[in-house]
């Protein structure tokens, strides 16, 4: 009974906005590591961008430290999460997995060793293996394109896609596109291909679309870089078949392009920043400093972006 009105005293102070000795006794340092892919695309770069905003704010407490590590394959994330156990001594982890199946058994281990773990984005192959997991809504995130093209091209004609890395979030996306075009039988998917959020291995993709399809009425490039690299072979095919490319995550430069009306081929995107890794940081952090958990998950929504209501998603300053 005792310790239970401690922890509402303690609530009471922390309600106020209050320091004391009492409260800074009840909450831990934090020495929390955070495993992120490298900056090899702009969706990438704004992560980087984001988890160093993150840092930079959280260690102004000089009980919370964070070390950030960035990976270009799946294999040097995997060496670097020993090397954050075993050498920094992390004992919170946020990792956004550079693939969910090559990921999850290290991640276990990282978990095993008592480390608190929150997934972002890319989820793993074993829910087990974290403690919390925070994303963009992929549901959403190919329902909302889906729906944007039936309806678009009234419900007939070809669409070729372009999807991500193999994880859980590129079949999550794709399951939800596909869930809706099965409501549309006059439009034929003729093709998915990965194009690994990249530009350059999108372009080779929808180059090799071209040359096989040649009536092409709908791109949808799940990822704006993606996006870029499809335009950029339209472009060079000359093309003059393909009536609108639908890409994806509200990249600055896709946005203002829709603010701009510059290129008839951009009518919609749909957003999902990679802010939300800065949001998953934060709340991890100042969560052990509590001494407290997250929610098993939480889900940032992805929502339909118009030339209509672009300029709430322009953000010229980051990198993304």
């Amino acid at each position: 009974m005792k310790y239970r009105s401690r922890l509402l005293a303690l609530a009471a102070v922390a309600a106020l906005g209050l320091s004391s000795p009492l409260l800074a006794q009840a909450q831990n340092k934090v020495n929390l590591g955070v495993a992120i892919p490298a900056a090899t695309h702009s969706f990438a770069a704004g992560l980087v961008y984001w988890a160093n905003e993150a840092k930079k704010e959280l260690e102004k407490d000089p009980n919370i430290k964070v070390t950030i590590k960035t990976a270009s394959g799946a294999p040097e994330q995997a060496n670097q999460l020993q090397d954050l156990v075993t050498a920094t001594k992390i004992d919170s982890l946020v990792i956004l997995p550079f693939e969910s199946a090559a990921l999850t058994r290290p991640v276990q281990q990282v978990k095993a060793k008592g480390v608190y773990v929150t997934v972002v984005d890319r989820g793993l192959t074993d829910t087990s293996a974290q403690d919390a997991y925070v994303s963009g809504d992929n549901t959403a995130f190919g329902k909302v394109p889906a729906e944007y093209l039936a309806k678009f091209l009234n419900g007939k004609g070809n669409i070729v896609a372009l999807r991500g890395i193999p994880t859980t979030i590129d079949n999550e996306r794709m399951d939800a596109f596909t869930a809706v075009m099965k409501n549309h039988p006059g439009i034929k998917i003729l093709d998915a291909k990965h194009g690994n959020w990249n530009r350059d291995d999108a372009f080779k993709v929808m180059q090799d679309f071209l040359t096989r399809f040649k009536e092409i009425d709908a791109v949808w490039a799940a990822d704006d870089d993606m996006a870029f690299g499809v335009l950029r072979a339209i472009e060079q095919a000359k093309r003059k078949d393909i009536k609108i490319v639908f890409g994806g995550a509200g990249a600055k430069s896709m946005v203002k392009t829709l603010m701009d009306g510059s290129n008839p081929l951009i009518q919609a995107n749909v957003s999902y920043s990679p802010k939300f890794l800065y949001e998953a940081i934060k709340m991890t952090a100042l969560a052990r400093r509590k001494g407290e958990k997250l929610p098993a998950s939480t889900i940032v929504p992805s929502v339909l972006i118009t030339k209509q209501n672009a300029k709430d998603f322009y953000f010229p300053d980051s990198p993304f």
